[in-house]
């Protein structure tokens, strides 16, 4: 019986540890977004840091904490945002992502901010430049009802083999088979 438990037991602590593998692999980085800078700092308890963003274009702010935990807030009116003014936030435990859209002014104002339950956070942000070419539906002046259906039965037929859904459902699998194991336990 208790040797039942132990490979229960072991089987359990298998899938959570593939789990936390598979959730803590970094998202591959598409060949489009272009590398312009990497900026490490630290942020005290409750204080903020500055950035300017003047490059224009597609722009895609991508912020890990470190150590403590730092929250990245956006705003094209303001170079000061803040958590009661900003246009875009991030505020996640672990990677912070913003993608600034093209249409906004520049220069962009980006707020760090250091979360007050950590003395200190540290951080490392990645500016990267979208280098596609995102098409404008509203730049043709014509209107042709056949390229509209033709648009639409394309945009409706994606691949279902993508390598998200693939690891969406292989999440899914996991946490299913977690469940399956806590019910045995319990």
């Amino acid at each position: 019986m208790a040797l039942r438990w132990r490979r229960i037991l072991f089987l359990l602590l298998a899938s959570c540890k593939l789990l936390l593998i598979q959730c803590s692999v970094d998202e591959d980085i598409p060949e489009e977004w272009m590398l312009l800078h990497v900026i490490q700092g630290q942020i005290g308890s409750g204080n903020y840091s500055y950035l300017r963003l003047n490059h224009d274009g597609r722009i895609i702010l991508k912020m890990q904490s470190l150590r403590g935990d730092a929250d990245m807030y956006i705003s094209s009116v303001t170079l000061h945002p803040s958590f009661d003014e900003y246009e875009l936030q991030s505020t996640t435990c672990g990677v912070d992502v913003i993608t600034v859209p093209d249409l906004f002014t520049r220069p962009v104002g980006i707020g760090i901010y250091g979360h007050p339950f950590y003395m200190e956070s540290e951080f490392e942000l990645q500016v990267y430049y979208d280098q596609t070419i995102h098409k404008d539906p509203f730049a043709e002046a014509s209107f042709d009802p056949e390229n509209l259906e033709s648009n639409q039965k394309k945009q409706g037929q994606a691949p279902l083999d993508t390598p998200q859904e693939e690891e969406s459902m292989l999440r899914t699998i996991l946490i299913g088979i977690l469940k399956l194991i806590l019910e045995i336990l319990f």
